[in-house]
């Protein structure tokens, strides 16, 4: 798919573009287009080959779309890994542009080039890969449209807002030979990764059940009105693929989360990173059954997802005893909540794992301290710490031209966003699904199938054809 067919100049804004001009930098992507069309980009550009032509393995070049919350914390984070750039920052509002570049003076970095239209960016030849921190709704396409135009993606967590995205994002990587990540971080965690070397070789003896946790307590949006778009505002681009929607304070900054259009609930938010360790821990993939309910209590406001969410899933298991099954819960809670697990970082949230064996159990908090109870008696067993980078990361799977370096890959990412949208389309359904891993499809539901994808808005469209 040709990024120019994709462009809607009326809807398109360079603030300042980089070197190049904008028919070159054109002409080059027509040029790689054609060069690797039907063949897939490793037939004449490698991450390896591409990087010795720009000078990445001395400097990389990077660009970070969407910089207004998550997003400068990835300026930040890459711009202090050596031989690094954030040469180009974008976002749909001008104001949080003019902002973020007096952020970077302060903090000595470079000035990068500045746009609001991802399109734009992804035509500087220069970019050598993108980090999408953007609202859940826009993070699969501008992962798609990087790796058709040559470059590498991480995308925030979530990394896809429906089902169809992960699939369609996995054939993307593998078609253009371009690194996607998923930046769920605790991956990189050296906490993480000992507590699931513990796991895995047998230290809770048969794993059957893990719980996630996201007990954040968090307060009513209200309701808001209708309001005039504010200045600066690109606001067509900022609903992308969503439905278009009169504007209000509560489908924008932030409260986009609790808006079906745009975000995933704090299972999606959150709960993404402990719906990832769950089941990195399990050693599990798709389950075969879903079951989810909760609701939307207390608050009469805008939010549509639900404040309070349980969710349970059901694998197969060959190799168990007993039923031969494992099971994930997921738990969310909005309001007041006990310190379950023991890992409430503040009074109000209590955030974490905990892992069920035959042999004891295993307590895991967000940043990475792990501590195990084994035996009848609850003795104190093994335990560990260590936090991690992914965005050094990143950076180094890509030098490195090996895709196994890659923390968080988005086939790790996909089985893990897919356990979110299962959770959210058994709620909005309102009943248990039943799935089939191997086709990919619910069993007996068409309803549920229909909700494996979205309406997509034109021209933010991601195809069944990558």
């Amino acid at each position: 798919m040709s990024l120019e067919l994709a462009r809607d100049d009326s809807n398109s804004r360079t603030q300042n573009s980089p070197p190049q001009d904008a028919a070159s930098r054109r002409d080059f992507m027509k040029t790689l287009a054609i060069g690797t069309a039907g063949a897939g980009m490793a037939s004449t550009f490698t991450a390896a080959s591409y990087a010795k032509i720009q000078g990445a393995n001395e400097r990389m070049r990077m660009g970070v779309v969407g910089v207004r919350g998550m997003g400068f914390g990835h300026v930040t984070g890459y711009s202090d890994l050596e031989n690094v750039e954030v040469a180009a920052i974008c976002d749909v509002d001008e104001n949080v542009i003019a902002q973020r570049l007096e952020d970077m003076d302060e903090k000595g970095f470079p000035r990068p080039a500045t746009f609001v239209d991802v399109r734009d960016l992804l035509d500087d030849p220069t970019i050598d890969a993108i980090s999408v921190a953007t609202p859940n709704h826009w993070h699969a396409l501008a992962g798609l449209w990087a790796v058709q135009a040559g470059k590498h993606a991480a995308l925030e967590k979530p990394a896809t807002h429906n089902y169809f995205e992960g699939q369609q994002l996995i054939k993307a990587a593998d078609k253009y030979d371009r690194f996607i990540q998923h930046h769920a971080e605790r991956r990189t965690f050296a906490g993480h990764k000992s507590a699931m070397k513990f796991l895995h070789n047998g230290g809770l003896g048969e794993v059957y059940l893990a719980k996630g946790m996201c007990y954040k307590r968090r307060k009513t949006i209200h309701k808001a009105p209708v309001k005039p778009v504010p200045q600066g505002v690109h606001y067509d681009l900022w609903m992308g693929p969503a439905p278009k929607r009169p504007f209000t304070r509560n489908r924008f900054h932030y409260n986009w989360h609790w808006q079906w259009d745009y975000g995933n609930g704090d299972i999606g938010n959150q709960g993404a990173h402990q719906m990832d360790i769950a089941r990195w821990g399990l050693g599990v993939t798709l389950p075969t059954r879903i079951c989810s309910m909760g609701g939307h209590f207390m608050f009469d406001d805008d939010q549509e997802t639900p404040n309070t969410q349980m969710a349970m899933f059901e694998f197969p298991n060959e190799q168990g005893g007993g039923d031969k099954k494992k099971m994930l819960q997921f738990e969310v809670r909005h309001w007041f909540s006990n310190p379950e697990g023991g890992f409430a970082l503040k009074q109000e949230h209590n955030v974490g794992n905990i892992f069920y064996g035959s042999e004891g159990y295993m307590i895991l908090d967000q940043g990475g301290n792990w501590q195990t109870y084994l035996g009848g008696d609850r003795e104190l067993g093994p335990s560990g710490s260590g936090d991690g980078d992914m965005f050094r990361n990143f950076v180094d799977a890509i030098r490195a031209n090996d895709r196994t370096l890659l923390e968080g890959d988005i086939v790790e990412g996909h089985y893990s966003c897919a356990l979110i949208h299962m959770a959210n389309t058994s709620y909005r359904l309102g009943r248990t699904l039943q799935f089939d891993p191997q086709t990919e499809r619910y069993i007996g539901d068409e309803e549920a199938n229909a909700m494996l994808t979205r309406d997509y808005r034109t021209p933010f469209v991601i195809p069944e054809n990558v």
